[in-house]
């Protein structure tokens, strides 16, 4: 399950999830992508991860034809939130392999610390 949040960040795609991540998931979060990168060029991501049981294969074709779309050099920064310290490594090895987008991890409970990241 993937909720949208609102972080008072106007170029933000902001998501909670729990669970597995489905293809009406996905399509939410892309849509809100698209129509932040019409309206402000560059986006930023903030990610609260509570649980990850998986995502749907049809959520991950979903994603590829998004990035073959549109790509991802509108997307300036990405803060994950999470309390699992495994996605630490997850999210370094990202941040060395897409040099163009600036992407950080953050403890659950650091969200403020995040968001202070996206907007700077």
């Amino acid at each position: 399950m993937l909720k949208m949040l609102d972080i008072g960040v106007d170029n933000a795609v902001a998501f909670e999830i729990s669970g597995v991540i489905t293809e009406a998931d996905m399509s939410l979060v892309l849509d809100s992508a698209k129509e932040r990168s019409d309206r402000f060029g560059q986006i930023v991501f903030f990610e609260k991860v509570d649980s990850l049981g998986g995502v749907e294969f049809s959520a991950v074709v979903q994603k590829f034809k998004y990035l073959y779309n549109v790509g991802i050099s509108n997307i300036d920064k990405i803060a994950i939130v999470t309390d699992k310290a495994w996605m630490k490594t997850v999210v370094e090895f990202e941040d060395k392999i897409f040099t163009g987008i600036d992407m950080r991890f953050f403890l659950a409970g650091d969200e403020d610390e995040a968001i202070a990241f996206l907007n700077q």
